[in-house]
């Protein structure tokens, strides 16, 4: 049922030329040029049936010492929106965030486990690459350097190299995670993924390294100040939908196809090779097992990024967010929220306003955010009096009860202020699909790191329809 993690809570570091005892543990994945690590894991098992008594853990709409989280279910059923805030991830100073947007009949219960054991499996991979390297006696990268004499060019080259392993390792631990949950739920017993999945915008944020994990078109951004010291959004994942080039041309390759509905012209779907269905609005999904074979796969994109002081917070929302507001009225909004404490609830409720205002006859989706600041400070205001959550708000996050409201906060927003949303008529410069989308090798190699995915733009679902299997599929 996931990964479990069994480790030791001290670690010591020295120069292993000096003969001194040494453990390298995970402080091989800190920041460079710090002290190693007060402690890596937590002294017992980490295993699915102690997550409710883990400290420095929510997932539920409230606050920590860093963040605050919040979700709302929408007008298509259950909310199949999940998010996970924790803190002393691995570490004292290392964050981990997530948001997991799930979809089909049983997409809510896909992002829950998601959420759930995906940090497990993390935390395990990087178990298994300290015990590795307690094995080969490798030295500990965090240490600083020693000796009365430095030869600077050779010093550089050192930092330099530490620093491309340092991102080869977590792009390792990353893309190994995602593939062993996306196997877990292959053969989970219980949980039917064949026609339900889940997005991913994962972040583990450690000094001043940020590393992310995506797949999906839940997004994550970042509020930072420019050089004259105003606010700005800085688009940190790409939205991983069907249209994009690589992505498409790697369905076609699978002989899946890509092409949007006539009533829907601006949204890009998956369909099978023998059959309309299932119509999945992204490239990139776990389970969907339906379409594994067909191009769609669970495979991260991974990316590194140095912080600054001029980076202010981060926010991670699922597409419920992203359909209504622009990154820029995202960072405006929590830029803007009388509390920290406050910020992705009014977020949400800025979402539902717009949902309301620009697409009245929709169905509107699921929200849900994290919004992480980054200079780690929370306000002091309790989430009962500043906030009037819910009673399923106010239920302690580390109670042991399993139990999860699927309603969210449906207060107006309280920020009033006036939104300007791109409609679909208006995001014409992004591009439409025609009816069948035609591919080709040098479309796929394109350049695409700017790529916004159709921001401001609605869709009816992520998925249309379940699979209508023919009687007799075509032969290969």
């Amino acid at each position: 049922m996931g990964g479990c993690v069994s480790t030791s809570s001290k670690s010591t570091c020295s120069n292993k030329s000096n003969g001194d005892k040494f453990s390298p543990s995970c402080c091989d994945v800190g920041f460079l040029g710090q002290k190693c690590w007060k402690r890596t894991f937590s002294d017992h098992v980490i295993g699915l049936q102690h997550l409710p008594s883990i400290p420095n853990r929510i997932f539920m709409n409230g606050k920590s010492q860093t963040s605050c989280i919040f979700t709302q279910q929408g007008r298509k059923g259950i909310n199949q929106d999940a998010m996970i805030v924790w803190e002393d991830f691995m570490s004292e100073d290392a964050i981990f965030c997530g948001v997991f947007d799930g979809h089909g009949p049983h997409g809510h219960l896909v992002a829950r486990k998601v959420r759930d054991t995906l940090p497990l499996k993390l935390l395990s991979f990087l178990h298994s690459q300290q015990s590795r390297e307690n094995g080969t006696g490798r030295t500990c990268r965090c240490c600083c350097f020693r000796g009365n004499s430095i030869n600077l060019d050779e010093e550089f080259q050192k930092v330099c190299s530490a620093k491309e392993e340092l991102n080869s390792l977590w792009k390792e631990a990353f893309l190994k995670s995602y593939k062993s949950m996306d196997k877990e739920l292959r053969s989970h017993p219980n949980l039917d993924c064949f026609c339900s999945g889940s997005t991913a915008v994962t972040i583990v944020k450690q000094g001043s390294n940020l590393f992310m994990g995506y797949i999906g078109d839940s997004r994550a951004i970042m509020g930072s100040k420019d050089s004259s010291d105003s606010m700005v959004a800085v688009q940190l994942t790409i939205d991983l939908k069907p249209d994009l080039p690589r992505e498409a041309e790697r369905i076609k390759r699978c002989k899946g196809r890509v092409f949007a509905l006539q009533d829907e012209p601006e949204v890009p779907r998956v369909w099978l090779p023998f059959d309309d269905a299932p119509g999945l609005a992204m490239a990139r999904a776990f389970g969907d097992f339906c379409l594994k074979e067909y191009g769609v796969i669970s495979t991260p994109e991974f990316s590194h990024r140095t912080l600054t002081k001029k980076d202010q917070f981060i926010v991670l929302a699922s597409d419920g967010v992203w359909d209504v507001l622009s990154n820029e009225e995202v960072v405006e909004i929590v830029s803007s929220a009388p509390t920290r404490s406050s910020a992705a609830r009014i977020l949400v409720d800025s979402a539902a306003r717009e949902w309301k205002l620009k697409y009245p006859t929709s169905k509107m989706d699921d929200c849900a955010v994290v919004c992480m600041f980054l200079d780690g400070k929370m306000d002091s205001e309790s989430d009962y009096e500043d906030q009037c959550y819910s009673s399923a708000t106010l239920q302690s996050n580390h109670s042991g009860n399993a139990d999860e409201s699927d309603d969210g906060q449906k207060s107006e927003p309280s920020l009033q202020r006036n939104f300007t949303v791109r409609s679909s008529e208006e995001s014409d410069h992004y591009g439409r699909l025609p009816t069948e989308f035609e591919g080709n090798g040098e479309a796929a190699v394109a350049e695409d790191q700017n790529w916004l995915g159709l921001e401001g733009v609605t869709r009816v679902n992520s998925l249309v329809q379940l699979p209508r299997f023919s009687e007799e599929r075509p032969t290969s």
